[in-house]
């Protein structure tokens, strides 16, 4: 298939796709004419790219990781060494931590919303947001 075709099949950009092959995360054939020229797995390879960088993880890890994976369903192939292993662990332990951050700042959020929108209830005047120090336009 065309660039623009696993483009298309993928949302990714076709200006990704090529970044994509200049780092040896895809790769593809050339027409007589010097198009590229994809296979099929290609859509599952771009789809497990897109899902690594969302992970946090850059092109040259995601370099040394793809050869583990499996296109298909993102399962290791027997490819993995114990140094990746270790590699992908602190990945993962960097993924957790982002995690826990993400739910303490849902945390306080939550507890933010609940107690302006008790205080927008109580009083209606108060639904305005309005910096500390900054004085009103009706303050004289």
């Amino acid at each position: 298939m065309r660039i623009g075709e696993l483009a298309a099949r993928t949302g990714v950009g076709e200006r990704s796709l090529r970044y994509y092959e200049e780092q040896r995360l895809l790769a593809a054939d050339r027409t007589p004419g010097g198009h590229r020229d994809y296979p099929e797995r290609a859509v599952d390879r771009v789809i497990r790219i897109q899902e690594l960088y969302a992970a946090g993880l850059h092109s040259s890890k995601i370099a040394r990781i793809l050869p583990c994976m499996r296109d298909e369903d993102g399962g290791p192939s027997l490819r993995a060494t114990p140094a990746l292993v270790d590699e992908l662990t602190t990945e993962r332990n960097r993924i957790d931590r982002m995690i826990d951050d993400l739910l303490r700042s849902r945390e306080v959020l939550d507890d933010v919303i609940e107690t302006a929108a008790g205080d927008a209830l109580a009083e209606p005047d108060r639904n305005r947001y309005e910096p500390e120090g900054v004085p009103r336009a009706s303050d004289p």
